[in-house]
């Protein structure tokens, strides 16, 4: 008997208490089975809270519901709640009476003998600590529905955090491209006239600014930002709430008046005296009063924490979806960031290649003019041009050798220079299909 593991669930959804026999190794799921055939309530609708506030793990055997130790062992509950649901109005009857404290309540002004009086108002007072019992029991499982929402608040601030951060991180990128981009269309259009030109470039560029315009459309969270800070405030007044405190004290204090009382009775003689009823009926219609009050209250504001909880997982999927697309959209202006930069150091690629081939064909040119002047110019021994020689000293043999050497070097530089040409061409064409 004292290796067997008993779990004690309470519905919070109809106030009463099932208890299960766990069988060795039992999974949680066999035993939502067993709470769904006891309850009714299906098992991808169950809610299983520990005191904490902490949800059970499906991956764990079904004994975590059981403490460990002896102390405490019996009383220890489970609170399950009914995700299907937000309103949780009732209506809780209280605990059935037994027959004898009936039937002073049905006349509480009939005569017993004092024996008899003692069984019936030790069943009476009894009766009265259950109700307390009850709404105590009541009360730990709306605690457990507040820290479980507190817990899900903090996942939602968290998740909420994220996205904030990653949306000031989006716009500063984005900032940072429009005033990049808008500048290198300026200087683009300003060395259009002189320097390279591309049409097809010059349109994706603009369509890059246009591209990151709707981009700016991810940033904008404000809605939800809204929504999360109107359900904070609604939290917190939540946890002020009076009815977030217990208010078990008037049922505490007609308690103790009952315990009282019987103790007064089983202090009187054993002889043939008869009384009636009527202090210990007041106690119980009393406590039966208040728990109805207090119950009311009680589930009236489980009903509101429970709609705050459904409103948190409404809006995380919101959060997830706001926060992908500004991960996209983060991503794409990083890409048109990098395509364009790789556009301008191809154009300045090229503007090099234009530079050098310029220079060169201006060298090749000026050689091309000094050499033949060098040729058909003979030096004296001073090192001084001479005059030119008559008519009958031009075209000696090995002067018609030294020219057709400059002819030749003349072509070869031509052909470097067309080359050069088809190069820059090909790069300049390569560059708009890009």
């Amino acid at each position: 008997v004292l290796f067997l593991q008993i779990v004690h669930i309470l519905n919070m959804t109809s106030a009463k208490i099932v208890s299960f026999l766990l069988h060795p190794e039992e999974s949680l799921h066999s035993l939502q089975n067993r709470i769904e055939f006891e309850t009714g309530i299906s098992t991808g609708n169950q809610e299983l809270l520990l005191e904490t506030g902490i949800c059970l793990d499906p991956r764990k055997p079904a004994s975590q519901c059981v403490i460990d130790g002896v102390r405490g062992w019996d009383s220890y509950m489970v609170y399950l709640f009914d995700k299907s649901k937000t309103v949780y109005d009732g209506p809780f009857a209280s605990r059935s009476l037994s027959d004898c404290v009936n039937y002073i309540v049905q006349d509480s002004k009939i005569q017993l003998p004092i024996p008899q009086l003692r069984k019936v108002w030790a069943e009476a007072v009894h009766y009265v600590i259950g109700l307390k019992e009850d709404y105590s029991r009541l009360f730990q499982g709306q605690r457990a529905a507040m820290l479980s929402l507190l817990r899900y608040n903090a996942n939602l601030i968290k998740m909420k955090n994220n996205m904030v951060s990653a949306s000031q991180q989006l716009k500063a990128k984005l900032e940072f491209f429009h005033q990049s981009i808008r500048l290198d269309l300026e200087r683009y259009s300003d060395q259009m006239a002189y320097g390279i030109s591309s049409e097809k470039m010059l349109k994706a560029w603009k369509e890059m600014e246009e591209k990151a315009s709707q981009c700016a459309q991810a940033e904008d969270i404000g809605y939800l930002d809204e929504q999360i800070m109107a359900l904070h405030t609604e939290i917190v007044e939540l946890q002020k709430s009076p009815y977030a405190r217990r208010q078990g004290e008037v049922m505490e204090s007609l308690e103790q008046r009952a315990i009282d009382l019987y103790k007064q009775l089983k202090t009187r003689p054993p002889d043939h005296a008869y009384s009636d009823s009527t202090d210990m009926v007041k106690i119980i219609v009393q406590t039966v009063q208040s728990q109805d009050r207090v119950l009311k209250e009680l589930f009236g504001h489980l009903s509101k924490l429970l709609g705050c909880k459904q409103k948190i997982i409404d809006l995380l999927p919101e959060i997830e979806v706001a926060l992908n697309n500004i991960k996209e959209a983060d991503n794409s202006v990083m890409q048109m960031q990098g395509k364009r930069q790789r556009e301008i150091w191809h154009l300045l690629k090229i503007a090099c290649t234009q530079s050098s081939s310029r220079s060169l064909v201006s060298s090749s040119l000026e050689g091309t003019a000094s050499t033949p002047a060098a040729t058909w110019l003979p030096q004296s021994s001073s090192g001084s041009t001479a005059p030119p020689h008559p008519l009958s000293s031009l075209a000696a043999p090995e002067d018609g050798e030294n020219f057709a050497d400059v002819i030749q070097e003349n072509v070869n530089y031509l052909e470097l220079f067309s080359s050069i040409l088809q190069e820059v061409r090909q790069e300049q064409s390569s560059m708009m299909v890009s």
